[in-house]
């Protein structure tokens, strides 16, 4: 049996059965007897219950259990020893102490008295210190009998919970002594280590490692610095001999039996085998990521190739494409003026027709140009771009176009990110030329606007122009994308061009209108830019 350790109650203890006024219990059949009892041992604080017969003590005796019963021996109907006789035959009474009571002294009745389990005698007439002396000394016995047995069933409990507990881990659990020997196993371990637990009882627990893993001499094996509830990873060995990997952690026990030591043996095979398939698979992801990285790294030297070509191809057509335009236009003015009266009204139509359609197929193969260029490297690294002074190169470009429809710009406090400022520039004049040339009746006004949420910079572009209906609200972003036909001037590029640019640096951009009431741009850029 296994002591577990547990704190001791002891009689000087106030709570508790243990601390309770013992009864003891005064049996004879002469009312006068029984006061000089009484007043001889009612100094010792003590319950005293009084009977005048032997069956009227056995009924108490059936109610109560008593630290010690005085029995008068001469008793009519039922005397001292047979009422002793009784008490003796029943189980809760048959270990309660017994003091005869008698006036005489003679061996007979000595022998008798022991012989049913008397503890002592007391002779009348009784001497009163004497009594209580000897009283007192079995109230303390009976106290110490009841001590031990709380501690024994403190202690029972304890070590069927602990078994219990034991039984119930899901991991392998030994107990092991001072020597290193197993005195406790649970079920897991003969799951484990295939053998009965009987056959492991008083072995050592070197049995269950293999004997390159053993802790050496037993008396090392409860070590202070072998005990640790960190788990160390060795190899088990099973009955059959085959090894497995097992992780062990050592926890010290204190108990009335001497220190043990809790073993904790988990089977950790299945753990093994998942951090290598871990470690495999994280492997084979690191190989085809840098196999992935180096096709992306060659695909964006491709790509970037395959850009610098488109950019200077756009810019090559766009140049050689303008430069006969330009003649068109030219000569097309040349005829106007030297034939141009000469011509009917309809050929001078026509001449006209000629013209405007080179100044627009001009215009349009200027802002593709634009567009194409967005991003392109010739516009070097990012730097700081202060948007007040963006916004100062932007008005100074539409400077007559301010003028001439009287619109209103203001604006609030604006940041400073990093970026290309030919970019930003090229960005705000589009809106806000665009909230200028969409005007309503009344007079042009544009409100622009920046607040700091969410770890990114929210810009707004508000005017109070015609507006846009909702459906288009996705579709005017759209390269060549315009809704107003030859009313407004232009190419649909411009809002094309700013998506391009906002997109660059990881941005966002979208309005939201409403009719005849006006439209607000916004866009996102990041805290701090990148190009």
């Amino acid at each position: 049996m296994i002591g577990i350790s547990v704190p001791i109650e002891t009689a000087a203890t106030p709570p508790g059965r243990l601390a309770d006024r013992a009864k003891i219990l005064l049996v004879d059949d002469t009312p006068g007897n029984l006061v000089s009892l009484e007043a001889a041992l009612e100094g010792l604080g003590e319950d005293l219950v009084m009977a005048q017969s032997g069956m009227e003590a056995l009924r108490y005796l059936l109610e109560d259990d008593f630290a010690a019963v005085l029995l008068d021996v001469k008793m009519p109907e039922m005397d001292g020893f047979q009422t002793a006789e009784l008490i003796r035959a029943r189980k809760r009474s048959r270990h309660v102490p017994i003091l005869f009571l008698t006036g005489y002294k003679g061996d007979e009745q000595l022998f008798r008295g022991y012989d049913l389990g008397a503890v002592d005698f007391l002779f009348k007439p009784i001497v009163p210190e004497i009594l209580r002396s000897k009283v007192k000394v079995f109230v303390e016995l009976s106290r110490n009998t009841a001590l031990l047995q709380r501690q024994a069933e403190v202690l029972g409990k304890a070590e069927q919970k602990f078994r219990s507990l034991l039984e119930a881990a899901p991991d392998a659990m030994a107990v092991v002594n001072g020597e290193g020997e197993i005195v406790l196993v649970n079920a897991q371990v003969e799951k484990v280590f295939g053998y009965r637990r009987q056959a492991l009882l008083g072995k050592a627990i070197d049995i269950l490692v293999p004997d390159r893993f053993q802790w050496g001499h037993q008396a090392g094996f409860l070590h202070k610095d072998q005990t640790s509830d960190k788990g160390v990873e060795i190899c088990g060995v099973r009955k059959d001999g085959s090894e497995f990997p097992v992780e062990i952690s050592l926890s010290p026990l204190d108990t009335q039996e001497g220190a043990l030591v809790i073993a904790t043996i988990r089977d950790v095979t299945e753990r093994k085998k998942a951090d290598q398939e871990i470690r495999d698979l994280n492997a084979s992801l690191e190989r085809r990521v840098s196999e992935r990285t180096a096709e992306l790294q060659e695909s964006n030297q491709a790509l970037r190739r395959s850009n610098d070509d488109l950019n200077q191809f756009a810019y090559a057509a766009s140049h050689d494409l303008q430069e006969p335009l330009r003649m068109v236009a030219l000569y097309s003015q040349l005829l106007q003026r030297r034939y141009g009266e000469r011509l009917d009204t309809q050929a001078d139509q026509y001449i006209s027709y000629v013209m405007n359609g080179a100044h627009r197929m001009e215009s349009l193969l200027q802002d593709l140009l634009a567009y194409s260029q967005v991003g392109s490297l010739g516009e070097g690294p990012v730097g700081p771009v202060d948007f007040s002074d963006a916004l100062a190169k932007t008005l100074l470009n539409l400077k007559a176009t301010i003028d001439e429809n009287q619109a209103v710009v203001t604006w609030s406090e604006l940041p400073t990110l990093h970026g290309h400022e030919i970019r930003i520039v090229q960005l705000l004049q589009n809106l806000v030329s665009n909230a200028i040339k969409y005007r309503g009746a009344e007079r042009p006004k544009v409100h622009l606007d920046a607040t700091f949420q969410d770890g990114e910079w929210l810009f707004s572009i508000r005017d109070n122009g015609i507006g846009i209906k909702p459906e288009y609200a996705e579709q005017i972003f759209g390269i060549f994308k315009r809704l107003h036909g030859k009313r407004y001037p232009g190419t649909g590029i411009g809002l094309a061009i700013c998506e391009r640019i906002v997109k660059s640096y990881g941005g966002r951009i979208w309005v939201e209108s409403t009719p005849d009431m006006g439209s607000t741009f916004y866009f996102t850029l990041q805290n701090r830019l990148q190009g």
